[in-house]
């Protein structure tokens, strides 16, 4: 991929409708170099740090096509569009050889709370009723209970992936504490707990949530996992968010056209707050 960027840096450029000025041919060539030398390590050796470094450089290669993207003026090449939707699939799959080569998981330690206008019995008994969690954590696709004491579960993970684990209730205490943790060969070590404490001045029960997992790919599963909409916090904040209108109301509450489950998450995938880009605050100024 990176011999035509070196060879004929001006022909590549001008191909992918950017024009051949001399800064476009300079940026062309650094990264047919840098797309040769990755070649070079990764048929050499595949380790997953040469791919880490691999999915740093097409990242850097995305910056000038998203700029030409841009700063076309309403007007932008089909081809340009096609190369960069190009480069965006080969960094996908260079991120997911990079998570599912690589052997190092990443410690991830969560906590969120809320409240919820229910008695810490009733929030209790919402909870332990664990084949319900899929109906506000939508990541879980199934939890079937085993045992008084066990279950099995089963989740989507990213890259359309599945994982599967048993667990057991570690603590329960009605009203107060439920604690669990994975057993045997689970595909994501993970314990947690959920405590119910009354709210001060008798406004309900607030719902605090401690989650320990271990996240596959290491620190690149993870960056890969903010990148592509799944940042864990957010998610376990959304699914709190969820359990309140569950409690309170009886159902998520949607609107007519909104979907839910998975092709929720598909469609309107969830992110972390961030400020207006400047093109979002004149859309909305307009």
């Amino acid at each position: 991929m990176g011999a035509p960027q070196v060879v004929a840096p001006a022909g590549f450029a001008r191909a992918l409708g950017v024009g051949d000025a001399r800064r476009h041919r300079s940026a062309s060539t650094a990264v047919g170099v840098r797309e040769l030398a990755a070649a070079t390590g990764l048929l050499g050796r595949p380790h997953p740090v040469r791919l880490s470094a691999r999915v740093g450089g097409d990242l850097v290669a995305l910056t000038p096509l998203a700029r030409a993207v841009k700063n076309h003026n309403g007007h932008v090449p089909g081809r340009t569009v096609a190369a960069t939707a190009a480069v965006t699939a080969v960094t996908a799959s260079v991120v997911y050889a990079a998570v599912s080569r690589t052997r190092r998981k990443t410690p991830v330690d969560l906590t969120a709370v809320t409240t919820v206008t229910r008695s810490p019995d009733e929030a209790y008994a919402l909870w332990k009723d664990l084949e319900r969690l899929p109906d506000f954590m939508v990541h879980l696709d199934d939890v079937h209970v085993t045992g008084p004491r066990t279950s099995h579960w089963r989740a989507s993970a990213p890259f359309g992936k599945t994982v599967e684990w048993d667990a057991e209730i570690t603590q329960d205490v009605p009203g107060q504490l439920i604690a669990w943790r994975s057993v045997g060969s689970a595909d994501i070590d993970n314990s947690g707990d959920v405590r119910f404490v009354p709210a001060p001045g008798g406004r309900g029960t607030e719902i605090r949530v401690s989650l320990r997992y271990e996240l596959p790919g290491g620190a690149v599963g993870k960056a890969a996992a903010g990148y592509f909409g799944e940042e864990p916090h957010q998610q376990l904040d959304d699914d709190l968010r969820r359990f309140k209108q569950i409690a309170e109301v009886g159902e998520v509450v949607r609107s007519e056209g909104a979907p839910g489950g998975k092709r929720a998450r598909g469609e309107f995938p969830q992110h972390p707050a961030r400020p207006l880009t400047e093109d979002e605050l004149k859309e909305a100024l307009s």
